[in-house]
């Protein structure tokens, strides 16, 4: 009785089984599938992103940086001032009234690596650009509490005492070319030229705005340090999307460093 009994019982779950369990019961059978699953997962999800060039709307303004921006932001990264400030002013009524306008994608698209932030120690600097003078920035980074009053950031004095260094800019611009950034071909020979133009413009703009009893440090003793650089970067950023539009019909980004 007890064996008819349990083989009813048999019957009447197998009856009751899911079909996965069919599967289950056998461990190669259910890694097989498992793979064969996955893969078709993961081709749905990769392949559309390979097919699509760019799924970021291009901004006709905006513009590789130039030798010396690029320098600057190397040395950005270096002294970790992403630790401290963001660089993405979101859509948000607070912030774009305290920041400006809010950030677009096809702002970074010429960012490697994109340096958002996520932590304001400091204000937000995505729209910092030509807000200040060059001879502020000077200033500030030597001597933060001086040029703004309650101002925790560290000095960095440094930076206006080292020489830049531009051993690597012919392949920081073949490399950033090779990710898709359109230098025109063979300007990494010319990088170093216009890097040290700007370098003295901006130099030359700090040498005027200093008071009388700083007006002994002369253009070219400014020109070739790090402090110029990152000043040069400081001063790129947001100013993309305050640009005058391209002509309407002209799909091509700007590539004049000039």
């Amino acid at each position: 009785m007890v064996e008819v009994t349990s083989s009813i019982n048999k019957k009447h779950d197998e009856k009751d089984e899911y079909w996965h369990r069919v599967i289950e019961r056998k461990p190669v059978r259910l890694l097989v599938f498992s793979i064969i699953v996955i893969a078709i997962g993961g081709a749905v999800e990769i392949i559309p992103t390979m097919a699509v060039k760019s799924n970021i709307k291009p901004i006709a303004q905006v513009k590789p940086y130039t030798p010396l921006e690029l320098e600057g932001r190397d040395i950005y990264i270096r002294e970790g001032c992403v630790q401290c400030h963001s660089q993405m002013v979101r859509p948000l009524r607070f912030e774009t009234e305290r920041y400006g306008e809010y950030s677009k994608a096809g702002e970074f698209v010429y960012d490697h690596p994109f340096l958002w932030g996520s932590k304001r120690t400091g204000p937000d600097l995505a729209r910092e650009g030509g807000l200040r003078s060059d001879s502020w920035h000077y200033g500030h980074l030597i001597i933060p509490k001086q040029w703004s009053p309650g101002s925790i950031m560290p000095a960095y004095p440094w930076l206006a005492e080292d020489d830049l260094n531009t051993e690597y800019l012919e392949k920081k611009i073949t490399v950033m070319q090779s990710l898709g950034v359109p230098y025109p071909e063979g300007y990494e020979k010319e990088a170093l030229a216009d890097l040290k133009e700007q370098a003295k413009e901006i130099a030359s703009n700090i040498v005027n705005d200093l008071s009388k009893e700083e007006s002994n440090v002369s253009v070219d003793e400014i020109a070739n340090k790090e402090i110029v650089a990152i000043i040069a970067y400081l001063q790129r950023l947001g100013t993309d999307i305050k640009a005058v539009p391209a002509e309407a019909g002209d799909e091509e980004i700007e590539t004049s460093m000039k």
